[in-house]
């Protein structure tokens, strides 16, 4: 089979449930993501990044990764590098995800959700809406430059 090239292609590939779960992420995703990213595919997953034409100096030659989406084995995972990358945004995220009731499963950058019920919709679109892309860029160069 080949590699999904679209995010619609991605979802299409899942499992009934996971289709469910993912597109529900991805619809308030992009509810609230700033115009100057874009939705791709990378690293196997639905990627939300600035182009490399609007940005070239990343770490990696890759577009700079601000959220992805991805379907584990166990659970539905979204990285939100802008928590990551700003300590004071980590603690806000934290903070406001324990007001929401629902138990928080969390890694450095990669919330995971097993089911629609787990997901607090209403705050991963605040989280998503905290940036537009100057400030995301500002946001990364700042975590770069601290190693």
């Amino acid at each position: 089979m080949n590699a999904p090239a679209t995010a619609n292609d991605y979802i299409s590939s899942l499992e009934s449930d996971r289709q469910e779960l993912v597109s529900a992420i991805r619809e308030t995703v992009l509810a609230n993501l700033d115009d100057g990213f874009v939705e791709i595919i990378d690293f196997g997953m639905i990627v939300y990044a600035i182009p490399l034409e609007r940005y070239p100096d990343t770490y990696n030659g890759r577009p700079l990764m601000y959220a992805a989406l991805a379907s584990q084995k166990r659970y539905v995972s979204l990285y939100l590098m802008g928590v990551y990358a700003d300590p004071n945004v980590a603690d806000w995220f934290h903070r406001e995800y324990r007001e929401t009731g629902k138990r928080l499963d969390m890694g450095k950058s990669c919330v995971r959700f097993r089911k629609l019920d787990d997901v607090p919709f209403e705050l991963i679109g605040a989280a998503i809406a905290r940036y537009d892309a100057p400030s995301f860029i500002e946001t990364a160069n700042h975590a770069r430059s601290r190693g």
